[in-house]
């Protein structure tokens, strides 16, 4: 889902996020691998979406608005974004390449977070059955 609004990403940052998680919220019940991805791509796409928005709204700031030139740092920033983007774009490649083949990919801390809401402790409540408490045998 990451792809589907790539192209109208950059003029509406916030595109690609809404059509993450309305894909997120129509395909999570499937089965725990599925919506471990889902919510996966979903909350990793955040930071890269905030990049992108702040990128976009200065540039509609300065120049669109306020009719006045572009900070000396906005050039930088730019390079920054891109940068930030292009590695996000070749881990979530990467990552929809081992989901095809059935593999998990975590992503650096947003695949701990839903690794642990899909594959936890608390997710079998989330499935609606009972918590298996690991115990010793009994006798010890």
């Amino acid at each position: 889902m990451n792809f589907a609004a790539w192209g109208a990403g950059l003029p509406i940052p916030s595109l690609n996020l809404i059509a993450a998680w309305v894909y997120f919220l129509i395909h999570r019940r499937k089965n725990r691998f599925v919506a471990f991805h889902c919510f996966q791509a979903c909350t990793s796409q955040i930071p890269t979406t905030l990049i992108n928005m702040v990128g976009v709204g200065m540039f509609i700031d300065y120049v669109l608005i306020l009719n006045r030139d572009l900070p000396r740092f906005f050039w930088p920033y730019v390079g920054f974004a891109v940068v930030t983007n292009l590695m996000y774009l070749a881990s979530s490649i990467y990552a929809c390449v081992l989901a095809a083949k059935g593999r998990v990919h975590y992503f650096l801390v947003f695949g701990r977070w839903a690794y642990a809401r899909y594959y936890g402790p608390h997710a079998i409540a989330l499935e609606g059955g009972t918590a298996h408490r690991n115990l010793p045998p009994a006798g010890f």
